[in-house]
């Protein structure tokens, strides 16, 4: 059984998974979807889930440098909520700087920054489920 990594934006959700060992990641895709229609979001995560056997969620939580939870943070917990009514286990990872380190991943193998932001999303998803492995281990 898998894992996937999800980064939820207003308008995109970055989303990663693991192999079937859980211990490689790799970026999926990119759902897009109108702004803040999470149940298109969620629709689309079910279909995921059932093509490749997730078993768990890893959910980005963004908090502010401060370690307190703004809108975006309520968003991916309402997001959360989403999941688990659906039945799926979910984990939160805390974020904070994984969009800045997925643009240094993403610009260290060439791409152009401006012109990456799908890919961007997929490798934040990335960084999130990685981080969440570590923290197992």
């Amino acid at each position: 059984m898998r894992f996937l990594g999800l980064d939820l934006g207003t308008k995109t959700l970055g989303v990663s998974i693991t192999d079937k060992t859980n211990s490689l990641v790799r970026p999926l895709k990119v759902i897009r979807f109108s702004f803040e229609d999470y149940a298109k979001a969620l629709e689309e995560v079910k279909k995921i889930t059932l093509e490749y056997e997730v078993e768990k969620i890893v959910l980005g939580l963004p908090k502010n440098m401060d370690g307190s939870i703004g809108f975006a943070g309520k968003r991916s917990l309402d997001f959360k909520k989403m999941l688990e009514e659906e039945g799926f286990k979910v984990e939160l990872v805390d974020e904070r700087l994984t969009t800045k380190e997925a643009e240094n991943i993403v610009h260290d193998v060439g791409d152009n920054i401006k012109n990456s932001k799908d890919r961007i999303d997929a490798v934040a998803s990335c960084v999130i489920l990685e981080s969440y492995l570590r923290s197992q281990k």
